[in-house]
């Protein structure tokens, strides 16, 4: 195995467990304790992890990405709850925004059988995972690409994104607070979902429970841009009378 492999799934399991420990980690690997210090070393500086003694903890990090092929192993189940809940809302001849999150990889899988539609995405993730022989028409916004999460962003991004009127946009973000609203982890990013909110009669926001009050490093929007809310867990009476109030339909 190579040792970016290697620190691939050091990273999921620290993400799914909340720690690794260095000798288990050793052991597992057949690699000498040394070797795991070094990978964990890594994950450090790319504001992954932290290092403890005898192994380390994950680092909640509200400004830093997960690699997307960590996102994608990452809480499942609740991402193919959202992705069936939002599929069963979408009709053969919708058009779709699309960004580049796992849930919107998974909402693309939920969509099959449907018939004619149009999907205007920065995701080089969605564009590889579409069915074969479909009759959909797809636009790839191409500009900058970002191989760690497998999209593309920029100015050009956004120019293709602004040409379009579409059904619905389906985006994701890294937080949720009552107070600052929705917030992401990079302002390039957070720019390219400001043109998707622009551009859809609907705004869906495909959230899970643990990014529920929680703030990240840019704001994104606030409330009053999002039509519904898709999520994988009942949220707390307080988050159902804020959506209450500013009108968003909660779908969970």
């Amino acid at each position: 195995m190579l040792p970016i492999e290697r620190r691939g799934e050091i990273l999921q399991k620290l993400m799914m467990d909340g720690k690794v420990v260095v000798s288990e980690l050793a052991e597992q690997y057949e690699v000498t304790e040394e070797t795991i210090r070094r990978d964990l070393e890594k994950l450090e500086a790319d504001g992954h992890a932290k290092k403890t003694y005898g192994g380390a903890v994950r680092n909640d990090n509200m400004t830093s990405d997960l690699p997307y092929i960590v996102r994608k192993q990452t809480n499942v189940g609740g991402k193919k709850y959202i992705a069936e809940r939002i599929g069963e809302m979408i009709s053969d001849s919708d058009s779709l925004l699309l960004d580049a999150s796992t849930t919107a990889l998974f909402t693309v899988k939920s969509i099959f059988n449907k018939h004619n539609l149009t999907i205007v995405t920065n995701s080089v993730a969605v564009l590889l995972e579409l069915p074969q022989g479909h009759d959909w028409n797809i636009i790839s916004t191409g500009g900058l690409y970002r191989s760690e999460a497998m999209c593309y962003y920029g100015g050009a991004a956004e120019a293709v994104v602004n040409k379009y009127n579409v059904d619905y946009a389906i985006l994701s973000c890294k937080g949720l607070d009552m107070a600052k609203g929705v917030t992401d982890t990079r302002e390039t990013i957070a720019n390219l979902k400001k043109t998707f909110l622009k551009s859809a009669k609907e705004v869906i926001l495909a959230v899970d429970h643990t990014k529920f009050d929680q703030i990240s490093f840019v704001n994104l929007c606030g409330f009053d841009a999002i039509d519904t809310v898709v999520t994988d867990r009942e949220p707390s009476e307080a988050w159902k009378n804020l959506f209450a109030e500013k009108n968003i339909r909660l779908i969970y």
